[in-house]
């Protein structure tokens, strides 16, 4: 029985892996001989469909999405693991969590424009956007790091404790930087999700092709461009060759990332 269990995770496991390796296969085969340098002009036109306004928006949106909403999250899972002492209250936090992770981006998106867009009067612009992103992977921060910082060996902190140090000093020298890992882990999974979002940026950015200059400018990301690219129906080949940079983005994106990560560990 165990033996057939571990034969099936196995090829679960492969067929996975296949799946995966299919599609971006696929996005290759099809995207890289669409890849020209007219994609990498400063300035959008119809003619150059340039992936250059998009991916700086993308970086753009990434940084305050994340300023934004790491010191909610992260203060308040400290909060949730530290402090709180109310079992109906942590319960509640964390139910709430739970339905917020799991609510569909294009409901973010409506929620977004009826709020941001249209109540605050903030248009379709970047800010907007990332105001409705961050509420989007605000859950994931939060519980990563609550379960980072529960994982933590109490012992050090009870030393720490003993050794006369106060609760903030024992948060932060003792417990953030043991469960650094897995908060890291959060971000970047986070981070991933930024990246990857469409529906939700469409109703709160909007889809002008150029690099905004203010907060209150409209823009588009990667993935929306590709998107916006591949409905249009007269740019598919770019399409195409914005997913394969779009891939590109997200290898370099966790390389960085692991190196960072690895840097803060040591």
């Amino acid at each position: 029985m165990k033996k057939s269990f571990k034969i099936l995770i196995y090829a679960l496991s492969m067929l996975g892996f296949a799946a995966g390796g299919i599609i971006i296969a696929y996005i290759l085969i099809n995207g890289i001989p669409n890849i020209s340098p007219s994609l990498f002009e400063f300035e959008y036109t119809s003619e150059n469909v340039s992936i250059v306004p998009s991916l700086i928006t993308t970086f753009f949106t990434i940084v305050i999405t994340l300023v934004i909403t790491l010191p909610i999250g992260i203060f308040t899972a400290i909060y949730l693991s530290q402090y709180a002492k109310n079992k109906y209250l942590i319960k509640a936090v964390r139910f709430a969590t739970e339905i917020l992770s799991s609510i569909p981006s294009i409901v973010y998106g409506l929620f977004g424009y009826l709020f941001f867009v249209d109540t605050l009067k903030l248009g379709y612009s970047l800010i907007a956007g990332c105001l409705t992103v961050a509420i989007m992977i605000l859950p994931t921060i939060i519980r990563t790091t609550e379960e980072a910082i529960l994982n933590v060996n109490p012992l050090q902190a009870h030393a720490s404790l003993a050794l006369g140090a106060t609760k903030i000093q024992t948060i932060f020298k003792i417990i953030i930087p043991e469960a650094i890992n897995g908060i890291l882990g959060g971000i970047f999974l986070s981070t991933g999700r930024i990246v990857g979002e469409s529906a939700a940026l469409i109703y709160t950015m909007g889809t002008v092709a150029k690099t905004p200059i203010s907060l209150l400018d409209s823009a588009r990301t990667m993935a929306v461009h590709m998107y916006v690219l591949s409905t249009e129906g007269f740019h598919v080949e770019q399409a195409y060759a914005t997913a394969v940079l779009l891939l590109v983005f997200v290898i370099i994106l966790n390389f960085i990332s692991g190196k960072i990560s690895r840097a803060i560990v040591k």
